[in-house]
């Protein structure tokens, strides 16, 4: 199901997943997608995940820069040299969702969720993947009030020296935290683990930092190169795990 969202800079595009049997009000999670956008893949995981009972929100977090078709990958990501093609378009979008933007959105997308049929009222989930992971950890840190559950898989930059690096907010979270990073990966490197997980026990806060060894950044994503089957049922039963025990305990 797509809908619309009215947000910061515009009307944005969002995937909704909703329970295949479970019936009445369930939690509601946000995902967020990673730099190759909306798509079936997406909605894919965001269904997997509704049918563990949940209400799924994935927005289009990149609305400012064109429509879900318009940015939607072109050519063939199962391949090195598709993804690599696909990322050359991709990334600079990436670069240019600037906190500054990201944040008066969350606001948005927080708020649509708790508009939908069927969300429970109570504390939310996020899920981010890749440069999404961010994104559900500024959430966390944002909505301490709301967000119980937080899950980042193949992350990038969340632990960084610049001064609004993700990690830095986590002193203001109360969620509850599962990492799952990719082995080898240029954009969170193990001295970058090691500072999250730092930061993670500096703030009190349970939590998962694990590196899934071998798995490259991408796992999850089964319509790419970089898809890692092994890894990618991991994290949806860590997943699931963190969301049942937060949000349904």
């Amino acid at each position: 199901m797509a809908i619309e969202i009215p947000a910061a800079a515009g009307t944005a595009e969002a995937l909704v997943a909703r329970p295949s049997t479970v019936t009445g009000p369930v939690p509601g999670v946000i995902f967020y997608m990673d730099a190759f956008g909306l798509r079936p893949r997406i909605q894919e995981m965001a269904q997997r995940i509704a049918d563990w009972g949940y209400v799924v929100l994935a927005p289009n977090v990149f609305y400012r820069e064109g429509s879900v078709a318009e940015l939607a990958p072109v050519g063939d990501m199962s391949t090195q040299e598709g993804r690599e093609a696909a990322g050359r378009a991709a990334f600079p979008r990436v670069a240019r969702l600037t906190p500054d933007k990201a944040m008066p959105d969350i606001e948005a997308w927080l708020s649509a969720l708790a508009g939908l049929d069927g969300v429970a009222l109570g504390p939310v989930g996020t899920t981010g993947y890749c440069m999404g992971a961010r994104l559900a950890v500024r959430t966390a840190n944002s909505h301490p009030d709301v967000v119980a559950a937080c899950g980042g898989f193949h992350g990038g930059g969340l632990a960084t020296d610049q001064p609004d690096s993700p990690h830095l907010g986590l002193s203001k979270a109360r969620s509850r935290f599962v990492f799952g990073h990719a082995d080898h990966d240029r954009s969170m490197a193990p001295d970058a683990v090691a500072r999250l997980g730092a930061a993670l026990k500096a703030a009190g806060l349970e939590a998962s930092n694990e590196i899934y060894a071998g798995a490259p950044h991408g796992y999850t994503m089964a319509d790419t190169s970089a898809f890692h089957p092994e890894a990618t049922e991991r994290h949806f039963q860590e997943l699931q795990a963190l969301l049942d025990s937060t949000l349904k305990g």
